[in-house]
């Protein structure tokens, strides 16, 4: 794992920018590591969108071994990338429910599946479950519940998982 974060920490943000990483544990193996990047203004203002965010990209693996990627310098007017971060929390708020701000698209949409049909990843927060896209393709095998909490940690830090285990 801490060869994806390594790979992740090529694309770096300003140097104004306040900069963290997550990891999210999904089911049978698949996991997620990644990092978002925003102005320090933003730290403990609450929620803040894609549209704040100045760096974003996340590594999918499974049984630790990369199975894509994507980073939000790659969006289009077509990419699926809808994404709420709680600076106060440093939490993504989960449960699926959009007039919550708790519903998340990275790069996958609620169906998850339009990824990318060659090399696609994504990842998707919505009210039935937290799962992956490869390739265009929904990974049900990933499947967690909606609610499992995804929490953001400090980049001086080592990276850890256990603060996403699955609830379910």
């Amino acid at each position: 794992m801490k060869y994806a974060v390594a790979a992740l920490l090529l694309v770096t943000p300003p140097a104004q920018a306040a900069q963290f990483q997550f990891c999210w544990v999904g089911a049978n193996g698949y996991t997620m590591e990644g990092q978002i990047g925003f102005p320090d203004a933003f730290l403990n203002t609450g929620i803040i969108t894609e549209t704040d965010v100045i760096s974003f990209q996340i590594i999918g693996l499974i049984d630790g071994v990369a199975i894509g990627s994507w980073n939000m310098a790659d969006a289009t007017p077509q990419t699926s990338w809808l994404l709420r971060f709680d600076t106060d929390t440093l939490r993504f708020p989960t449960g699926g429910i959009r007039s919550q701000n708790s519903y998340q698209e990275w790069n996958a949409n609620g169906q998850v599946n339009n990824c990318g049909a060659e090399d696609g990843f994504g990842w998707n927060g919505g009210n039935y479950a937290q799962d992956v896209c490869i390739n265009n393709v929904w990974i049900e095998d990933s499947s967690i519940d909606p609610n499992t909490p995804l929490f953001a940690q400090p980049m001086d830090v080592m990276l850890s998982c256990e603060t996403t285990i699955p609830v379910s």
